[in-house]
């Protein structure tokens, strides 16, 4: 985003975990439920969801102690975010 002169903040979440609220936030303001934010070719994945009929909150509980999960990039602007694959999706927060 910088080759585009927006200004951006990046955050690591795999260092600076996103609490229980913050990533319950994030995924609203993105329209995503738990379910449609995870990386399903983690190992974790296969070992802690894959086959089991787990809620959202449950969701939300091993996201936060295994972040890797975590689709990736979520970008947020103002009061919107995204998941940011494909890149044009970008287009959604006016981002061209």
């Amino acid at each position: 985003m910088i080759e585009k002169g927006i200004d951006f903040e990046s955050i690591n979440y795999m260092e600076e975990r996103l609490s229980y609220n913050e990533l319950k936030l994030l995924l609203q303001r993105a329209g995503l439920t738990p379910r449609d934010a995870l990386r399903s070719n983690e190992d974790s994945y296969r070992q802690l969801v894959a086959g089991k009929n787990l809620s959202d909150d449950q969701l939300l509980e091993i996201v936060v102690k295994h972040p890797e999960l975590l689709q990736r990039p979520i970008v947020v602007r103002k009061d919107k975010a995204v998941l940011a694959r494909p890149v044009n999706r970008l287009a959604e927060l006016d981002i061209k």
